[in-house]
């Protein structure tokens, strides 16, 4: 059935101005072409709307149910065209990503606090999960963007590197190699060391150059995480390898952070469906992790954390 809502508007109008004359100015209309609206919508309706009193109108019963229903149309139709507008935007349902725990732990937050202030009605879904769960998640189109470590495991996905970095050395601020500018492989030669797990791909790079180094640690404690790794190293429990967005955001006092060499690489994507273009709203937080990255990233290097 089509509405229109012309006639509807002209019966609201009526109803708020009292008389057809008054409703005929705020509508721009000749007062016979809206006394002829009302006709014809008490002849679809089939209910008598108005009593015509010497010039007044008189809204009957059914004209104050009416009422209550063209102004939820309203409402209805005011919300459908916002609604359009966030389609256009790229704005409607919100954004979501999912971020492995290097990123998605500290770094995601403060991006996401930054694009609140511009958005802040915006609905962000943030999911930290490990990097092939965040492959698996933009593969199959369940969030508009994902940031994963290199190498893949899977595809179905567009990407770019987001950030080519190298790990950095963190340790406590009174340990005697604070006192370095660069740590070195063999500096770690019986020292506490806290390391990744054997589930973390970078483990396995770090044990290479540890062995090829020829060096035996004191004692390691392990985690899959930098964020506890650098809070452990605040306790002065050890030494860690961990990558630099975790290091900027968990600066801290007692800690110092500095290259480490031999280099291992840090390398981050941008993970994106294949099928489907990136909405506005994905790409505005995109921005604020680009621009948030290059920051942190050049903060480290004027800290003397990164060569």
């Amino acid at each position: 059935m089509n509405v229109n809502t012309a006639i509807y508007e002209a019966f609201q109008v009526i109803m708020r101005a009292g008389t057809v004359s008054g409703a005929a100015k705020i509508l721009g209309r000749s007062q016979p072409a809206v006394s002829r609206m009302i006709d014809k919508l008490e002849e679809n309706l089939g209910v008598k709307l108005f009593e015509r009193r010497k010039g007044q109108v008189v809204p009957t019963h059914a004209a104050h149910l009416l009422l209550d229903e063209v102004e939820k149309l309203f409402v209805s139709l005011s919300s459908l065209d916002n609604f359009g507008r966030r389609l256009e935007e790229g704005l409607e349902g919100g954004v979501g990503a999912a971020c492995l725990p290097a990123l998605g732990l500290d770094f995601m937050p403060e991006v996401i606090a930054r694009f609140s202030r511009t958005r802040p009605q915006a609905r962000v879904v943030l999911h930290v999960r490990m990097s092939v769960s965040v492959e698996k998640w933009v593969a199959t189109q369940q969030v508009d963007f994902g940031l994963a470590e290199t190498p893949f495991l899977l595809s179905g996905f567009e990407t770019k590197i987001f950030a080519d970095s190298n790990y950095v050395a963190a340790l406590p601020a009174d340990h005697p190699l604070a006192e370095k500018a660069v740590i070195r492989a063999q500096d770690m030669h019986g020292q506490n060391l806290i390391a990744w797990t054997a589930t973390v791909s970078a483990r396995r790079t770090f044990d290479d150059v540890i062995q090829g180094a020829g060096i035996a640690p004191r004692q390691i404690i392990e985690c899959t995480m930098s964020s506890p790794m650098c809070r452990m190293v605040q306790r002065g429990l050890g030494i860690a390898i961990v990558d630099p967005f975790t290091a900027w955001t968990q600066r801290h006092p007692n800690v110092v952070y500095r290259p480490f060499l031999p280099q291992i690489p840090c390398r981050f994507a941008l993970l994106q469906p294949k099928t489907r273009a990136p909405t506005a709203l994905a790409g505005e937080l995109i921005g604020q992790a680009e621009q948030l990255r290059d920051e942190a990233l050049a903060d480290m290097r004027n800290q003397g954390a990164l060569l």
